[in-house]
């Protein structure tokens, strides 16, 4: 039994401004999880939903990124506009939001690519090429 029915983790982190991989954090990463806190709070569902912080996720081509878990659902390039409808679609009424999910192949893809793969190697001055 866990103490929360949905744990959502909103990915934070910040890298130096330019840096290869992007950051959550520059992509409104804070004010997203900030926003979430809210809405639960709003909502009286600090008992039955937590919003916290996370570290590097490891999906920064997707950046912003939220995971919820118990259902283990990724979402990816989350905007403040997005956060709302996430919050009802899927913490309250839990239906995902299809448009946002990172496919689980995707997922997948990323765990057995290297960074300079995913990324580029930016000695070797390859471009990234990062989806949508």
């Amino acid at each position: 039994m866990s103490r929360f029915d949905k744990h959502v983790f909103v990915c934070t982190n910040e890298r130096p401004a330019g840096h290869l991989k992007g950051s959550c954090s520059a992509c409104d990463g804070n004010e997203i999880k900030n926003k979430l806190k809210s809405l639960v709070k709003q909502a009286n569902l600090k008992n039955s939903i937590r919003i916290n912080s996370a570290g590097c996720l490891d999906a920064c081509e997707y950046g912003a990124v939220i995971v919820i878990y118990p259902e283990e659902t990724w979402y990816g390039k989350v905007g403040l506009d997005d956060v709302a409808e996430i919050f009802q679609s899927h913490l309250v009424e839990g239906e995902p939001v299809d448009r946002l999910l990172i496919p689980a192949s995707e997922l997948a893809a990323i765990s057995t690519k290297s960074t300079a793969e995913r990324f580029g190697d930016r000695h070797a001055g390859k471009k990234s090429s990062l989806p949508g």
